[in-house]
């Protein structure tokens, strides 16, 4: 912990208590130039060594607050270091195809409006998460995050790989907007009694114990869309790739 002597700016030593700041140090003022500062300079950065931690702590429902407490590092810092992982995070989230494997189930998740609360707190703005997992490997091949519209449903069909759009077979449930978007040949229908789409239905129980935006009621909400669709990414990613270490 390193102490300064003066104000940076103006280099004067002459400076007095000026409350403090929002982490309880104490916040003080130059009196030649009127700027606040604080005396105690230490701050708590991630270090190269738990990195591997955080991302650990965070893909499984730690919130920001407890990751913190937790390594004793501090929220803008963790903050930083998340925003460059999501921006970092690939967008064909290290998938890896097999050749193989033709069985997609494509599935438009519904969550609650509370769950995926965005804009700060306006209830009015429901977000729903589109997956297509790959039956065989249980890859997340294509999400999307946005409204339950036939749009949105055309969007997701245009992002699935070319080779599963032209070979494979698709078992969504019976949401009308998937209707007129597969094509006919490659569009099974799927009942209740079919269970055929049971694996994305258990990964909507992993989602929802493995990203604490996601958990029902919860305080973790996300304040904007983007916040919300990359740290959803950032799970996609790390679970893809937990899921190829298991195959191998």
């Amino acid at each position: 912990m390193s102490m300064r002597e003066a104000r940076p700016e103006c280099g004067s030593p002459r400076f007095k208590k000026n409350g403090h700041i929002h982490n309880g140090k104490q916040n003080h003022q130059g009196q030649s130039c009127g700027r606040q500062f604080v005396v105690d300079v230490a701050k708590r950065v991630i270090d190269a060594a738990p990195h591997s931690v955080v991302e650990h702590l965070f893909c499984e429902k730690i919130s920001l607050h407890g990751i913190c407490r937790a390594l004793g590092v501090s929220i803008h810092g963790l903050r930083d270091f998340l925003g460059a992982r999501f921006i970092a995070a690939p967008d064909h989230l290290h998938v890896q195809p097999i050749a193989s494997s033709w069985d997609i189930i494509l599935r438009c998740l519904e969550v609650e409006a509370e769950e995926l609360r965005s804009f700060g707190q306006k209830k009015a703005t429901a977000q729903w998460l589109w997956i297509a997992m790959d039956k065989q490997t249980r890859h997340i091949s294509v999400f999307s995050v946005g409204d339950r519209s036939r749009d949105r449903a055309k969007q997701v069909w245009q992002n699935i790989p070319e080779v599963d759009r032209e070979q494979a077979t698709f078992s969504p449930d019976q949401y009308a907007a998937y209707l007129g978007v597969i094509p006919p040949g490659q569009h099974k229908f799927v009942t209740k009694h079919a269970r055929t789409t049971s694996h994305s239905e258990r990964f909507d129980n992993t989602r929802r114990q493995r990203i604490s935006r996601l958990v029902r009621s919860t305080l973790v909400f996300s304040k904007n869309v983007v916040n919300h669709v990359s740290a959803i990414r950032y799970f996609l990613c790390y679970y893809n790739l937990t899921r190829t270490a298991l195959l191998v």
